[in-house]
């Protein structure tokens, strides 16, 4: 019990003895998994909107004016395992659909006379880059006159899909990099500062374990408290930011559960206590080494 309360002691004795870095450090790693948290919130708001707009993506197949040739189409398409939905959708049915969409004007429609609109059989894909596929096989059939989609906005939404991927593990690499580099500095900064302390504690046999576990231990309260502090804050932005948008923009599409924010900051909190962890026994153990060995 001794040894653990010596080991708190001097945990915080080194965080207040070295005040201005230690402070320094904690703006950093707020900043740094603030970066982190943020990036994290863009990558998966990019994917829901992505995500939105493909499940809209819908492939209309016009086919001959007769059961069998209905019937066909919608069988061929259910089959695909991309296929979300499929709707066969009646001449009467496209009317009824186009007199809703004029509203007012719908009175305009009957001087068309007769119906001039074509059955058709109205597909869903699951992503994007399923669209191009399932409109060739479409075509191909014998049944179906024409095929519309919209095969220049599939093939972006593709692209917009993949390079966000790429886009969130860059800036998860370099802010964790970045944060693991300030609390190694740090605790490194801290240990040439007790340089003479520490070989003292060894040449007398305290153990390596003892003399490295306050090192560790202010590491993780750094990199614990940073991540907090900046869970904090980016939850309360990301829902100022949410209402702004929503008000501005109502007809853009965001992530609202405040579940998500919750499950994020406590990734950080995980990640800012394993930063810390790691790093800190990086720059302290090589030291303690070196001292412990005969000189």
């Amino acid at each position: 019990m001794s040894t653990f309360r010596y080991i708190i002691r001097d945990t915080f004795r080194l965080l207040s003895r070295h005040w201005g870095l230690s402070f320094l450090t904690l703006v950093t790693a707020v900043a740094v998994f603030y970066l982190v948290g943020a990036s994290a919130l863009f990558v998966l708001n990019s994917k829901y909107l992505v995500a939105t707009v493909e499940g809209s993506l819908t492939i209309q197949a016009y086919v001959e004016d007769t059961p069998e040739a209905m019937e066909a189409v919608t069988s061929r398409a259910a089959a695909f395992d991309c296929v979300s939905s499929v709707e066969p959708i009646t001449s009467g049915q496209a009317l009824e659909r186009l007199r809703a969409r004029l509203g007012n004007q719908a009175d305009a429609v009957t001087l068309l006379g007769q119906n001039p609109l074509p059955p058709s059989v109205e597909i869903q894909v699951r992503k994007a880059a399923f669209a191009s596929v399932v409109a060739r096989e479409m075509i191909s059939m014998p049944e179906v006159e024409d095929v519309v989609y919209a095969g220049e906005l599939a093939e972006r939404l593709e692209s917009i899909s993949a390079f966000v991927s790429r886009l969130s593990l860059v800036v998860l690499l370099i802010s964790v990099t970045s944060a693991a580099l300030v609390l190694f500095n740090t605790i490194r900064i801290s240990v040439y500062a007790r340089k003479e302390e520490i070989d003292t504690m060894l040449l007398v046999g305290t153990t390596q374990f003892f003399v490295s576990f306050p090192f560790v231990l202010q590491g993780v309260i750094l990199g614990a408290v940073g991540a907090l502090l900046s869970s904090l804050l980016l939850g309360f932005s990301y829902g100022f930011a949410v209402d702004a948008l929503h008000r501005s923009l109502p007809f853009l599409r965001l992530i609202s559960d405040p579940k998500l924010v919750m499950r994020l900051s406590g990734v950080l909190v995980l990640g800012g206590v394993s930063v810390g962890w790691v790093c800190s026994w990086l720059a302290v153990s090589k030291f303690v080494r070196s001292a412990s060995r005969p000189h």
